[in-house]
């Protein structure tokens, strides 16, 4: 990025705190949208539909990632209703404000997510793919189709579907970590469901890439290309770790405990292919999962073997 303006929504999270400085590093003015405000950032209020349109104005780009996350308890109805306000409900006020500017930004990477392809046993999925069944792909595809604003007003609009981030702190490593380390992880299920997953450098780069690159617009998924199946996946952590990872947890325990989550966000199968960053150029720097691990798990400042 040049020395351009780019607007950053959720840029506390996970993604959101690392891609600020990045872009900041490569000569970007980053403007930050959150909730709770601090020294460097503006707030907005999403639920009450208040938004600072002055910090709009004079933009390039726009990266939209506030949402609330899904992990973590069950999925009650108000649950869902906070999940889906969180991200539909928000996409939609940032899409009408952008779409009223006499100057509109050139571009806007709005945050999606992987889950949009449903549990589709062994079937590898691009962006071509139909949206399948279930409460996470029919919110991901209410949170995509939220941007139809921005998108009848000409601005160049990146779904960017996400997939699970491998992170040195948060991520879908955070809950696995600990019994892992124990010696008490091990495949979820049957252990056959595949995981798509993505280092978060790699992450980063991709948002970087899909602002810049003019011809890239509409659904593009951010996954890396190698994923695997959950059993594989265990093998890894454990390996990269050095402990065993053979204590399955039953299907049936997750969904005593977690409910509707355990069969869409943990034991679906869903094997993304990042097809449409592939065509346009981009370089995954860790493709493959185990290296991914160690890079990941070397920041984390932990010992690995």
């Amino acid at each position: 990025m040049t020395a351009a303006g780019v607007l950053v929504t959720g840029a506390s999270g996970l993604i959101g705190s690392a891609l600020v400085p990045a872009l900041e590093a490569g000569g970007a003015r980053v403007i930050r949208l959150d909730r709770r405000p601090g020294p460097a950032s503006r707030a907005w209020n999403p639920d009450a539909g208040v938004i600072p349109r002055d910090a709009l104005e004079g933009l390039d780009a726009v990266v939209h990632l506030a949402g609330e996350s899904i992990a973590g308890v069950r999925w009650s109805r108000a649950r869902k209703a906070r999940l889906v306000s969180s991200r539909v409900d928000g996409t939609a006020l940032l899409s009408a404000a952008l779409a009223a500017l006499e100057r509109p930004p050139r571009v806007l990477v709005s945050a999606s997510a992987i889950g949009i392809y449903g549990d589709r046993d062994d079937e590898t999925l691009d962006e071509d793919s139909p949206p399948g069944r279930g409460f996470l792909a029919d919110l991901a595809r209410a949170w995509e189709g939220a941007t139809a604003a921005a998108e009848a007003r000409g601005i160049r609009v990146v779904r960017l579907r996400i997939a699970p981030v491998l992170a040195s702190r948060g991520g879908m490593l955070a809950p696995l970590l600990p019994l892992f380390r124990l010696g008490l992880g091990g495949p979820l299920g049957s252990g056959r469901q595949w995981m798509s997953w993505i280092a978060l450098d790699d992450l980063l780069s991709a948002i970087r890439h899909v602002l810049d690159d003019e011809a890239s617009r509409g659904p593009v998924n951010a996954a890396a290309p190698g994923a695997v199946r959950n059993r594989e996946f265990a093998r890894c952590l454990g390996r990269v770790l050095a402990r065993p990872a053979i204590l399955p947890t039953p299907a049936v325990a997750l969904r005593v405990v977690l409910g509707g989550i355990a069969d869409e966000a943990l034991l679906a199968s869903a094997r993304v292919a990042p097809r449409r960053l592939l065509a346009r150029g981009f370089t995954f720097r860790f493709p493959e999962l185990e290296p991914a691990l160690r890079h990941v798990l070397a920041c984390h400042g932990r010992e690995i073997h």
